[in-house]
Order: C-alpha cells, then structure tokens, then sequence
C-alpha cells in the first residue's frame, strides 16, 4: 500500500511541475506563425519560446502581454478567433528573414525578423521598433 501511494506522489509531483513542452520550429515561416498565433491567443508562455531571449525582446514581449490582459474578454476573444494574414515573408539571407503580416480582426501591419541562431529560428521584435520612425 506504501508503495503504491509513494508512486502515485511522485507521479503526481512530476506531473504538476511538467513544464508545457514545445516544438522547436522546422523554419523561419513556422517559427514566425507559432509566435504570432501564440501571441493572438494569449499563450505568452509559448510566444517567449518562439522568441529571441533578449532584453529588448523580453521587454516589448512583456508589453504586449501586459496590454492583452487590460483587453476585455470580448476583444480577447476576438483575436483568438482571428486568422493570421501572411503579406510577406522574405529570405534577407541564410540567417533572417522578414515576416510582415496583420490578422483578420485588426488590419495592422506588423513586420517581425525571424533570426537562425545557433540552429533554431527565433522570432526577433526589434523591426517593430524601426517601423515607429
């Protein structure tokens, strides 16, 4: 009987520290569509692991979160609905590539980098700071 309650403790412990787990991206379009989708949904746990860990990039990541969850559940919900509009994804070279896109609820057009580093494709918001000028 011991045993089988020191099983299902440690069963149980396991299973609420198991972390989501997330698929590395197979290319920069994945890469670009898994944060962006993440990001409408509010899923700002996997949107960061699509994204370059950065200051910069933990700072913008961490304002549009903070401005998701001022959202009313209505307009949350609204671009959880929303589709994702690729306009253009472009190589820069074998490393970046540019990935401009708005969503079927809001029309904004957004341009994020897609950087390969080390191996991985992350999500690099910094453009978006270069669009402001």
């Amino acid at each position: 009987m011991k045993t089988i309650i020191a099983g299902f403790l440690i069963i149980s412990i396991i299973a609420c520290h198991a972390g989501k787990t997330f698929n590395k991206a197979e290319d920069a379009q994945d890469a670009g569509r898994q944060f962006i989708r993440a990001s409408l949904d509010g899923d700002y746990e996997k949107a960061k692991f699509y994204l370059l860990n950065d200051s910069v990039n933990l700072l913008l990541i961490s304002k549009w979160q903070e401005g998701f969850d001022k959202m009313d559940r209505e307009t949350r919900q609204q671009y959880k609905e929303a589709s994702i509009l690729p306009i253009s994804i472009q190589a820069i070279n074998d490393s970046v590539t540019s990935y401009t896109y708005s969503n079927s609820f809001r029309k904004d057009t957004t341009t994020v980098h897609i950087v390969r580093v080390n191996g991985e494709w992350l999500v690099d918001l910094k453009e978006i700071l270069n669009q402001k000028h």
